[in-house]
């Protein structure tokens, strides 16, 4: 028993030593701490006083974890955007002042999560594994180290890439009334960048968290989620979340460019956004303007959208494609927010109520949808399959306006009208089903030879299917060539009718059939008494 009480006695001196050391060396260190009081709570909102160092846009610390960002500096006290659950805050707290702005992590950890604009999961699969952060507010790239936008971005719509295309780099707005597709639209181009190494981030503002789960589960089901960050800021949520989301997601967006990756974003939707910085401005006691929105509402959204580019090889060549999303009221795109999305962007795709309501899918109004940039990153097989596509449709739509008055039409108008209609069914596509380039190619060659005119209408859906079929088994090498930027060499021009022509002969033969038994039966009946 002796042994062990010695022991024990040697280490309760050794501790006491180290304790006695420690208190003699230890040298007490003042740091100074800038404390405020919560004068108001409201909705989203507070203001607080004794805070004479604070900065703009500084981000505070309140009680229960809760954190505000510095939006009034008024001479007596300021006023503060709250980020977070506001509910158990009252008159009288204390506020701290945390040196530091706003800021979000960020890097190849948050691909396959879910977060808040705060960073925090939302998925459940447990913390962030990353220690990189970066400020939500940053300056966009100055011009001289930007370069021209010269890929496309391949949505795998063909309406789109064929008529409409964008860019690598390009901002291109989506817009129309509500349900009528606007965020299928930006889903199919999230999962068509599979295998394309383009990054995608999600930004939701203000959804509904049922619609926050449905779009997540088709990514998740997709494939998609592995390559992309989802930013949630629900509907219930404070409106200062709703406010910061679209700056969050687009730092950890430029994260990856900045390393020279592609990355797609996609903000659904910017009327939220506009609308829940109102709702702060309002309350913060802002003077409001048109349609009582506060007189930077246009800076706001130009100060975002300004960072997407494609930076040039010095800078490591990265880009970042922006797709907002704006939802119209009755139609109207001349409204105050449309109208200003529409003069930042590089372009818009205009998704009309009247063609959802006719099942022309995806409701894209070609004559009112244009991309400004994406022309010159388009490929030059695009280009010279494509080229009279947009006219021709639209001398399509121009005389069946027409031919609704009941006008008698001769028969190279009928000509127009009928090859018209087999562009439209053409351009008409199924929800979450990408088109792969070959396929679109072989679509648009097998339209401007002609090939589809002989075709039933009601047949147009199974003979675009075939004609995509064939596409995938056309030779590598072929595959290869018109996947690549160079130009459609006739050689390969001539294969691919050649392999679209042998997919439709069955289809052409049950419309020549079908001709012919009509034929017979009008003469029956010119030959009856």
């Amino acid at each position: 028993m002796t042994a062990p009480l010695e022991g024990l006695q040697q280490v309760l001196e050794r501790t006491l030593n180290g304790i006695g050391q420690t208190r003699q060396t230890f040298q007490p260190q003042l740091r100074l701490r800038e404390v405020g009081t919560i004068t108001l709570v409201s909705t989203g909102i507070a203001t607080v006083s004794g805070l004479p160092g604070a900065g703009f846009e500084e981000l505070l610390s309140f009680p229960g974890g809760v954190f505000g960002i510095v939006f009034n500096l008024d001479e007596t006290e300021i006023g503060v955007v709250l980020l977070g659950d506001y509910a158990h805050l009252q008159a009288g707290d204390s506020v701290e002042r945390t040196g530091r702005v706003m800021d979000v992590a960020v890097g190849e950890a948050l691909l396959g999560r879910v977060i808040d604009p705060l960073g925090q999961p939302l998925d459940g699969l447990g913390p962030l594994a990353s220690s990189a952060r970066l400020p939500i507010e940053r300056p966009a790239a100055p011009i001289m180290d930007r370069a021209p936008v010269s890929l496309p971005l391949q949505t795998g719509l063909k309406v789109i890439d064929a008529l409409i295309p964008i860019g690598r780099g390009q901002r291109e707005l989506i817009l129309g009334d509500r349900q009528t597709g606007k965020t299928a639209i930006a889903l199919d181009t999230i999962l068509n960048q599979h295998d394309q190494n383009v990054l995608c981030v999600y930004c939701a503002i203000g959804q509904r968290a049922s619609a926050v789960a449905k779009a997540v589960a088709i990514l998740r089901e997709k494939g998609a989620l592995a390559y992309t960050v989802v930013v949630v800021a629900e509907g219930n949520a404070a409106p200062g979340l709703a406010y910061v989301a679209p700056y969050a997601a687009t730092s950890i967006a430029e994260s990856f460019m900045e390393a020279g990756r592609d990355v797609l974003i996609v903000y659904d939707d910017l009327t939220q956004h506009a609308r829940a910085y109102r709702e702060l401005s309002l309350l913060l006691r802002r003077p409001p303007g048109r349609e009582a929105f506060p007189g930077d509402i246009f800076y706001i959204h130009s100060r975002l959208l300004e960072r997407a580019t494609h930076l040039s090889e010095a800078r490591g060549a990265g880009s970042l494609t922006a797709l907002p999303i704006i939802e119209t009221e009755a139609q109207d795109i001349s409204a105050y927010i449309p109208t200003n999305l529409i003069s930042i962007t590089d372009g818009q795709v205009y998704l009309s109520p009247a063609l959802f309501e006719l099942g022309v899918l995806p409701a894209v109004d070609v004559s009112k949808s244009v991309s400004r940039v994406g022309g010159k990153a388009q490929r030059a097989a695009y280009r010279a399959v494509a080229g009279d596509l947009k006219l021709a449709y639209a001398q399509f739509e121009e005389l069946e306006t027409f031919a609704r008055f009941g006008a008698r039409l001769d028969a190279d108008t009928q000509l127009v009208i009928e090859h018209g209609r087999r562009i439209r069914a053409c351009l008409k596509q199924a929800e979450f089903a990408p088109v792969s380039v070959p396929a679109q190619i072989a679509t648009l060659l097998a339209l401007s030879s002609g090939l589809f005119d002989d075709i039933a209408l009601k047949q147009m859906r199974a003979a675009g299917a075939a004609v995509a079929e064939a596409a995938a088994h056309l030779p590598e090498d072929l595959r290869e060539r018109l996947q690549a930027a160079g130009k459609l060499r006739d050689a390969d021009r001539e294969a691919v009718i050649e392999t679209v022509r042998q997919a439709l002969r069955t289809f052409q033969a049950e419309a020549a059939t079908g001709a012919e038994l009509a034929a017979e039966s009008d003469s029956h009946a010119e030959s009856r008494p």
